[in-house]
C-alpha cells in the first residue's frame, strides 16, 4: 500500500513538474491574413516568426525559457483582427508579431494595450498606428506611409511633370492612407493629379474605372492598395489598350502580383524599403529559408526581425514583465536583417528608407536608376 501511495505521490509530483514546465513556456504569436486574398502576406509573417522561434529555441530559448508560437488569422478584416487579439490574450500570449494590414493592426492594438501585450508590426505602415497608439507597447519594424508617400509623390511630380496622373485607392487604412500621402507630396512639389478615384477591394471587374482612366488619357496610374486589385486593374487597362504606367507601394512586393498580371506587369514600379534578402550579413539566413523551400520575400524578414527585437529586449530586461520589456524596446540598438533598429518616442524606427523597385520578366528588383 505504501509503495502504491509513494508511486502516486511521485506521479503527482511528476505531473506537477510537467505542468510547471509547460507553464514556463513563453507564449507569443504571429498574426495576419493567413487566409483570404492577402494570404501570401500572412504566410510571409508566419514563416518569418517561425524561423526566429526555431533559432531562438535551438539556442536554449529566451532567458532559458522556450517559445511557443501561436498563429492568428485576421484575413485583413478589422473585426476579425479584434477577435484574434482577444483570443491571443486569452491564451496568455505576451508578444505579437503582427498584424499585416493597417486596418487590422490599429483596432487590434487597443486590445493589446489593454492586456499589456507587446505588439510589433512587421508591415503596417499607416501613420495612425503609432501617432495614435493606445499604449506604450506598440511598435513597428517597417516604415510609415507619410515617408513612403513623399518618395512616390516627389518622383511623380518630377518624372511626369507634363503627364496626366491618376491616383486610386481601395478605401482601406493602408491603401487610402498611402494614396493620400502620395497626393499630398505630389501637390506640395507642384504637381497635380488629373483623376482621383476610389475602388472597392475584392471585386473582379474594374472595367468602368479603367474606361474612365482611358477617356481621360491617363499616362500614369498610382494605386494605393494591394497587389490583387492592382494586378487586375493593370491587366484590364492593357485589355482596353491603355498603356499607362502603374506605380504603387510596398503591397506589390509579392510574386503573386505577376501571377495575376502576367506580361502586363512588365515595367510596373513601386516603393519599398531596401530588399533585406540582399543584406550580406544575413546571407546564411536567406539561404536557410530557401533551403527549406521558401523565398523570404516581402515582409518575411521583417517578421523575423520583430521577434528578434522583442527577444533582445526580454533578455536585456531579464524577464517578460511588460513595463521592463517596453523600456528595453525603447532603448533598442540592434542590427537586424532589415537594418538597424532604434526607436523614437512614438514607437517608429528612427531610420526607415524607401527605394524604387521594378517588375520585369516575372521578378521584381531594386532599380537604382529611378530617383
Amino acid at each position: 500500500m505504501r509503495k502504491l501511495l509513494m508511486a502516486g505521490v511521485a506521479l503527482g509530483f511528476g505531473l506537477a513538474m510537467t505542468a510547471s514546465a509547460a507553464l514556463a513556456d513563453i507564449q507569443i504569436a504571429a498574426a495576419g491574413p493567413m487566409t483570404g486574398q492577402y494570404a501570401s502576406f500572412g504566410e510571409q509573417l508566419k514563416r518569418g516568426a517561425e524561423m526566429a522561434v526555431e533559432e531562438l529555441n535551438a539556442a536554449g530559448g529566451v532567458n532559458g525559457e522556450k517559445l511557443v508560437l501561436n498563429v492568428g488569422d485576421d484575413a485583413c478584416d478589422p473585426k476579425q483582427a479584434v477577435a484574434v487579439a482577444n483570443d491571443l490574450a486569452s491564451k496568455g500570449v505576451i508578444f505579437v508579431a503582427g498584424h499585416f494590414c493597417s486596418g487590422s493592426s490599429i483596432p487590434a492594438s487597443a486590445v493589446y494595450a489593454e492586456e499589456n501585450i507587446v505588439q510589433i508590426t512587421p508591415a503596417s505602415t499607416n501613420p495612425k498606428f503609432t501617432d495614435e497608439r493606445p499604449g506604450p507597447g506598440i511598435f513597428r519594424v517597417c516604415g510609415r506611409d507619410d515617408k513612403q508617400g513623399i518618395v512616390a509623390g516627389n518622383y511623380l511630380a518630377t518624372a511626369f511633370k507634363d503627364k496626366k496622373i491618376a491616383i486610386l485607392d481601395d478605401k482601406s487604412a493602408y491603401g487610402k492612407g498611402l494614396a493620400d500621402e502620395t497626393r499630398k507630396a505630389l501637390n506640395a512639389a507642384g504637381g497635380k493629379e488629373t483623376v482621383n478615384e476610389s475602388y472597392t477591394a475584392g471585386e473582379k471587374d474594374y472595367t468602368a474605372l479603367v474606361s474612365k482612366l482611358k477617356s481621360a488619357a491617363i499616362d500614369v496610374v498610382y494605386v494605393g492598395g494591394y497587389h490583387t486589385e492592382a494586378g487586375l486593374i493593370l491587366r484590364q487597362m492593357r485589355d482596353q489598350g491603355l498603356n499607362a504606367l502603374l506605380v504603387s507601394g510596398d503591397a506589390l512586393v509579392t510574386n503573386e502580383f505577376w501571377t495575376i498580371t502576367g506580361p502586363a506587369g512588365e515595367g510596373t514600379i513601386m516603393t519599398f524599403s531596401p530588399d533585406p534578402r540582399n543584406n550580406p550579413k544575413y546571407a546564411d539566413l536567406v539561404k536557410k529559408f530557401k533551403d527549406a523551400g521558401f523565398d523570404p520575400e516581402g515582409y518575411t524578414l521583417y517578421s523575423y526581425a520583430a521577434v528578434m527585437v522583442w527577444a533582445d529586449a526580454v533578455k536585456r530586461a531579464g524577464g517578460t514583465e511588460f513595463d521592463k520589456v517596453v523600456d528595453a524596446i525603447n532603448k533598442t540598438d540592434l542590427d537586424t536583417p532589415v537594418g538597424h533598429v532604434a526607436y523614437d518616442d512614438k514607437g517608429d524606427l528612427k531610420e526607415a528608407n524607401y527605394v524604387w523597385y521594378k517588375w520585369s520578366n516575372g521578378a521584381y528588383a531594386e532599380d537604382p536608376s529611378i530617383k
